[in-house]
């Protein structure tokens, strides 16, 4: 782990979080209100704040950390697309599937959720392949 390895962490954990709240916070934000008893509410839910940083500095490290375990000599774009699709494979698309099972989310919600945090993941895949490219790669 080298300098780079902890800037690519560091931006990725910003756009994540960013990205999140935006999926979460703005885009989602109707289809959750209209969940009171599935959610806490707003003043609830920023006592718990710090676990939600916690997990993202988690996720970005692990992110950075895969990605640069497994990156190849190939055009970093498509590697970055492909390793956030393969993630979303991984998390987004089976976690919230099974939530759906679980939960009395409207399917509608669920979608959502699927379709705009994998749109997350590609852009993330984006950002850690071109801050961990190697100019000496394709």
């Amino acid at each position: 782990m080298n300098k780079k390895f902890f800037v690519a962490w560091a931006v990725v954990f910003v756009v994540w979080m960013l990205g999140s709240f935006v999926v979460h916070g703005v885009l989602l934000n109707a289809d959750y209100a209209s969940l009171p008893n599935m959610f806490r509410q707003e003043t609830d839910a920023q006592k718990y704040f710090p676990f939600m940083l916690l997990a993202h500095v988690i996720l970005a490290g692990a992110f950075v950390w895969i990605y640069a375990r497994g990156a190849e000599a190939k055009p970093w774009l498509g590697q970055g697309l492909r390793f956030g699709a393969a993630v979303a494979f991984l998390t987004v698309i089976p976690t919230y599937t099974i939530y759906y099972a679980v939960q009395p989310m409207p399917g509608v919600a669920v979608v959502k959720q699927i379709v705009f945090d994998g749109i997350l993941l590609l852009i993330l895949g984006a950002v850690v392949a071109f801050l961990q490219r190697n100019p000496n790669r394709a």
